[in-house]
């Protein structure tokens, strides 16, 4: 097990390479693209989600903003409170990498029959569940 995610791991690693990323910039992506449309979450709540400190997460933000992967906008209910938001290039970036992770993951499992793969994701499943009943859950959310 722990060489296939060693080989994920680097397969990964070279598509972010490819795409120009460091790995806190895509967490802080895949963070924002995992709430769903509009792609938006309170600073605080996106810190808490990466496990960082606010002040890493504002100087990461600042990074990703000048890059034009990110915006930070007033909360339109609250305009005293910000907003940090996917921008179309951000999207695009994140969608690169994530086909290059697709297709990383297709070719290992390619030896796999259909029937096979069914039966991988089934017990991949009861993995996972058992997993988030110890901990935290493997996908995030927002409050």
């Amino acid at each position: 097990m722990q060489k296939l995610v060693r080989h994920l791991q680097q397969k990964k690693e070279a598509a972010l390479a490819r795409h120009g990323l460091k790995l806190w910039e895509y967490e802080i992506l895949w963070r924002l693209r995992s709430v769903g449309e509009p792609y938006r979450m309170a600073p605080t709540h996106l810190a808490q989600g990466l496990g960082v400190h606010p002040a890493t997460l504002t100087n990461r933000l600042d990074r990703l903003q000048l890059a034009g992967l990110i915006t930070r906008e007033h909360a339109p209910a609250d305009r005293r409170s910000l907003l940090v938001g996917l921008t179309p290039q951000g999207a695009a970036t994140w969608a690169a990498v994530i086909d290059d992770q697709r297709e990383a993951e297709a070719t290992l499992l390619a030896p796999l029959a259909e029937k096979e793969l069914g039966h991988l994701a089934a017990l991949l499943r009861v993995v996972a569940l058992a997993v988030e009943e110890d901990g935290p859950p493997l996908m995030p959310h927002v409050d």
